[in-house]
């Protein structure tokens, strides 16, 4: 108990790390795959492997995207650039918890009612989660609080910003994931130029969409790693 209080930022450190990893490493793995998923020249089935596959690794990208979250708060405390803690972080951890048990629960019964129900449910953390980031972290650079914006405190709050434009990319791509599912029932009924078409389409969206998304990933790690302002 001793050593974790002891080592407590660092270890923190060390997890926000790894999750950032697995964010930005699993992203390209979904990009890679996603050239099988659309390829009319493989079987539906092989395509269905490689959708799966895309999946499977997905759910470590978003594991990593959710956690960062927390992780930040929680350092960020520690580091007196924003001011919630004791209860507050404890509550936080609470919601994480939550947050991580129904992203399983929508990966583990993905295909099914129950599935597209917690899915739906993950969907709307999104809408309650970015606009928060996003205002909290503009009026902070503004001065207004609630994180700190002294000299050498804005990187907290433009982290918090890029990260929050992330989730708004990265839900973009989970609109694209969503569509491939419900496109391969189509396709699994025969031949569909325009099921084609669409999967041609959004493929095109997501590969243009996951450019921007690194090149914001890294940005966010930078603002965390060197604090440039």
């Amino acid at each position: 108990m001793e050593f974790l209080e002891t080592h407590q930022l660092a270890i923190l450190r060390w997890l926000h790390i790894i999750a950032m990893v697995y964010w930005l490493g699993g992203e390209w793995g979904v990009f890679q795959t996603s050239y099988k998923v659309v390829n009319p020249a493989l079987s539906l089935e092989e395509r269905r492997r490689h959708m799966d596959t895309a999946f499977r690794i997905d759910i470590l990208a978003r594991l990593g995207i959710i956690t960062l979250l927390p992780l930040g708060l929680h350092m960020g405390n520690l580091w007196g650039v924003q001011p919630f803690g004791g209860a507050w972080l404890a509550l936080m951890w609470f919601l994480w918890a939550l947050w991580v048990a129904v992203t399983l629960g929508a990966f583990s019964f993905r295909g099914t009612d129950r599935g597209n129900r917690l899915s739906d449910i993950e969907d709307w953390t999104r809408y309650i989660i970015i606009p928060t980031l996003i205002i909290t972290a503009t009026t902070s650079l503004l001065g207004f609080g609630p994180f700190a914006a002294g000299d050498g405190q804005k990187w907290y709050s433009a982290k918090i910003l890029t990260y929050g434009l992330m989730l708004c990319l990265g839900f973009v791509l989970r609109v694209i994931m969503h569509e491939w599912r419900r496109l391969f029932p189509v396709l699994a009924a025969g031949p569909n130029p325009e099921a084609e078409s669409k999967l041609k389409r959004s493929i095109r969206l997501g590969r243009t969409i996951a450019y921007f998304y690194w090149i914001g990933i890294m940005t966010t790690a930078f603002f965390g790693a060197v604090k440039p302002f």
